[in-house]
This record gives C-alpha cells, structure tokens and sequence, in this order.
C-alpha cells in the first residue's frame, strides 16, 4: 500500500471513529481496562453542555470537572466540595460569588493550563441557549470576570445561598477547554477536552466509547489504564457479557426479582443507589374533560398508589408523598398524596357529568421501567370508570409525541438536581408548558404555583423560600397537576474484582463514577 493511499484511509478511520492519537498510549498501558455497559444504544454528544441523555452524561463525568463537585458516591447537596476551584466566597448578600482556582492545573491532550479564562468563558457558554440545553439553569448570572488569572467572580442578578450547586460536577456546571471549545466549535462534542481523570480516546457508533487515563490529573495518576464504555442495549446479551466477565460493570433492571436474583450471583455485587428518577403521572388539562377539576380528582383518586409499589418492589422504590421527590431540598409531604377510594372516584366523575364514565388517551413507552406500570394504572382506572386507550410506541416516540400535547396522562420520571427549585420551575411553573415557546416539562400546563414558584425563585431567606416551596406544592396538589408515584432507584451490578474507591451511596449522573481511585483486580 502506498504512504498516499495509507495516510488517506487512516484519516478516514480517525472521523469516522473520533479516535485521538491517546488511544496508542492505551494500548502500551500495563494498568487494567475497566468495561462497562450502561445499556446505551449510542451516545449523542460529549459535549457537556449538550448532553442530557443518561447515557452521555456518564461519559462526560469522567472527562470534566466543576468549579465544586458533589463528593464521590454521593447524591447529597450538602457534600459539596472543592474541585477545580480550591475555594469560594459570597458576599453578605449572596449576590457576588468569587472563586479561586487551583494552580497548575492541565486540560487533556496538551491544551494548556486551567485558568480564570476558560471558567469565564464556560460559564458563559453554558448560559448561551445557542450552545447549551441548559442554559436555563444560568439565567441569574448577570455578569462573569477573572479578577486575576486564577480568580473568578460570577455576579447574579438575585441573591441565591445555594448558587455553588450551578456550577458543580453537573449538566451545565462542567469546566471546557477555551481553546478547544472554540476550535472545534459545534464539533466539540466528538473532541470533547477537560480535565477529568480519564480522556477521550475513540468512539465507533454502536459499538463502543473509548477513554484512556490522564495522567495529569491534578488528583494524582489514575490506578486504571481506561474505560470502555460497550453499547449494549439489549439485558440479556449485557448479563451474558457481564457473567462471562468481558464486562465489570453493567446497568441493570430496576425490578425487585432482578435484583433479588442478581445478589445470589457469584462474584458479583448490586448497587443501588440516589438519586431516584421520579416518575409522576401528569394529568393534561388541555384535554377535555381533565379541564374539569372533578375528573382530574377522580383519576388521582382512583390510583392505588401502594399497589403499585408492591409491584416495583421496596428495595428499588420510593414512594412519593408530594410533586417534589423525596429527599430534595424543599419536598414537603404535609398536603400528603391521594387517598385511593374507586367508589368516590365514580362519584366525582358523576358529579362532574360523566355518570357513565370516560374515555381517555394515553401514549405510553414501551420501555419496561413504564409500560408494565401504565398497565397497572390501567386497571385500575378501569375499577372507576375511567377507560384509558393506551398507545404504546418506543421511547422516542414517546417522548416527541408527549411534548405536543397529546397524551391525556403523561407518565414521566427524571432526576434533577436535588433542590425543589429546579424541579418546580421545570415541571410545574406555566412559562414550562410543554408545546409552547419556553417549554420544558410541565405536561400538566399547571399553574396554580406560578407565584410561589417565581417568587422562591429570588427569595434570598432559606427560611422564606422553604415556606414558599411548601405553599406551591399544597396548590398543585389542591389543583390535581399530578399524581407522584414513586422515585425508582439507580440499579448497576459491578464485579467484586471492582473497587470503586468510595462508598456508593448516589450519584447525580446516575452511574457508578469511576474515579482515579477505582481498581480492577485480576483475582
């Protein structure tokens, strides 16, 4: 073959895969390589500011750091520490943060050195809806500066105690290279840089993502050679790989006869852990007759919520007890869930004008963490009256069809980070009715806690915004947005040649984070 024609068909493997020259250190590398599989089909994007799949977000938590982070194997706002920043202070009135960063401190690959710059711009980027899906999340930064190459001050337009958690090891809150960022442009989620333990090193669509370690990494040299993220979507085939040891790490089924059958496996051990993806059944008053608040009272009454945990199981499942999931800051349970009664349900749609009862449309996944649980939903809506047409499609579809308003009842889970604020803004204040310009998640289009919400939202007393939390939770209970189900469990299963370096008690990313401590043995 002649060096032209050489020099060609390695370039086109290197687009074609997203291979970085790293990849070769790898493959010379003593050290263990780590496999895992999340059930991911592909990932989308390693740009951190665009990746909102699960399954992206698991990568791009071991390429960034934060300003701060949750510490590892936690879930828990109040675990926050240092990380790319050493420390931070606010002003009396929580309104100018100021952070110092680490000193000498090296992006991946060669592009330079951390500094106040590359903070500045990557706040701003994660604020530009042009350049981030979370922009949202940054729309009380007014101004961002570098004091000095090594301090940044970020200035809010309200006061907020609790504004460290923005800019943590989460969603928008990741640190990019500058100079990366702007080279690469839209492309930078296949050459993603940061300053994470672990590099990108490869990816070949469908099959695998590949990351070698950093060696730099101000932490200290990680203990494994890299990680292999397999796609591998289908249970069985990942429980295969997983017992014939190809893999060491594997997301698994949230079902309480899966884990109970997994914990009697050898050599393996189950994880479960925070933050529970609460799932809700959003009632859409857009949709006759659920603009009678009779009806939407007999659906949530008419759902036996305790039958339905029965189901999940209590190892894997939380009950809900409000419209803000359990453990986040600000969930309160004292306007309490709806008590099941069918008869009265009868009796709510007959005074409401449906003696015969209804019949409503619902569009449902066909993925297993929600079909089975609408079928349950099903019957027992039936038991009132109340027909319910389900329209079963792939997740996709799902998910599109869900965001045009037309679905009746919309069944959704998601993990936010833990603070009520976030979850009510997304969920339930009306400016995030979904099918309108400003849309999120309120598939309920409720807006009964508009001011509470908004309010909070800048209330500066921790005191005050609590009170104001527990106000908007008891008005969209009183108004019938939702029925909360359940917050359902993070389930990975792990080798026990795998020590992950800390005790995994949760994380935000919703995977098992593999850290410069994490082994491998070969035993």
């Amino acid at each position: 073959m002649n060096s032209r024609l050489f020099s060609l068909l390695f370039t086109t493997l290197v687009v074609a895969t997203g291979t970085y020259p790293l990849a070769a250190h790898a493959q010379t590398d003593p050290r263990p390589t780590i496999h895992i599989s999340s059930g991911a089909e592909d990932i989308a994007t390693l740009d951190p500011d665009r990746a909102t799949s699960t399954n992206d977000v698991t990568v791009v938590a071991e390429i960034f750091n934060g300003l701060v982070r949750f510490a590892p194997g936690s879930a828990d706002p109040k675990s926050l520490e240092p990380d790319l920043a050493e420390s931070w202070q606010a002003s009396n009135d929580s309104k100018a943060w100021t952070f110092h960063l680490r000193h000498g401190v090296n992006f991946q690959g060669g592009w330079g050195e951390l500094t106040a710059a590359d903070v500045v711009y990557s706040l701003k980027r994660a604020a530009d809806p042009k350049r981030s899906s979370f922009a949202a999340d940054f729309s009380e930064i007014d101004k961002v500066e570098a004091l000095d190459p090594y301090t940044v001050q970020v200035t809010l337009k309200y006061p907020d105690s609790t504004f460290p958690g923005r800019v943590s090891n989460y969603h928008g809150g990741y640190v990019v290279s500058m100079k990366a960022a702007e080279k690469y442009g839209s492309q930078f989620g296949n050459h993603p840089v940061g300053t994470g333990p672990f590099a990108f090193s490869e990816h070949v669509t469908q099959q695998y993502v590949k990351l070698v370690a950093n060696d730099q990494y101000f932490r200290g040299k990680p203990r494994l050679a890299g990680i292999t993220y397999r796609m591998i979507p289908s249970d069985s085939d990942r429980e295969l790989a997983f017992g014939s040891g190809e893999l060491d790490v594997i997301y698994g089924k949230r079902e309480q006869r899966w884990v109970e059958r997994e914990r009697k496996r050898s050599g393996a051990h189950v994880d479960i852990f925070q933050p529970a993806e609460f799932r809700s059944l959003f009632i859409n008053r857009t949709i006759k007759p659920l603009d009678n608040i009779k009806v939407r009272e007999a659906i949530a009454e008419a759902i036996n919520v305790d039958e339905i945990m029965h189901y999940v199981g209590g190892d894997v499942a939380i009950k809900g007890c409000s419209a803000v999931p359990p453990g986040y800051l600000g969930e309160d349970c004292s306007s309490g869930g709806y008590t099941y009664n069918a008869a009265n349900a009868r009796k709510r749609l007959a005074e409401a004008g449906y003696p015969n009862g209804i019949t409503i449309r619902s569009i449902v996944s066909n993925i297993s963490a929600q079909q089975p649980i609408m079928e349950i939903i099903q019957a027992q809506l039936a038991k009132a009256g109340i027909t319910l047409n389900m329209q079963v499609v792939d997740h996709s579809t799902y998910q599109a069809q869900s965001r045009k308003d037309l679905s009746a009842l919309v069944f959704y889970g998601a993990a936010r980070y833990p603070s009520a604020d976030i979850w009510l803004s997304e969920f339930y204040d009306s400016a995030s009715s979904v099918n309108t310009p400003t849309a999120m998640s309120n598939f309920s289009h409720c807006a009964a806690a508009d001011a509470d919400i908004r309010a909070a939202h800048v209330e500066p007393d921790p005191n005050r915004k609590l009170a104001l939390w527990k106000s908007a939770q008891q008005k969209i209970h009183d108004d019938v947005c939702t029925v909360p189900l359940f917050g359902l469990l993070q389930v990975w299963v792990h080798s026990d040649k795998v020590q992950y370096g800390y005790d995994l008690k949760g994380s935000l990313n919703l995977a098992p984070l593999i850290t410069e401590k994490t082994t491998l043995t070969s035993h």
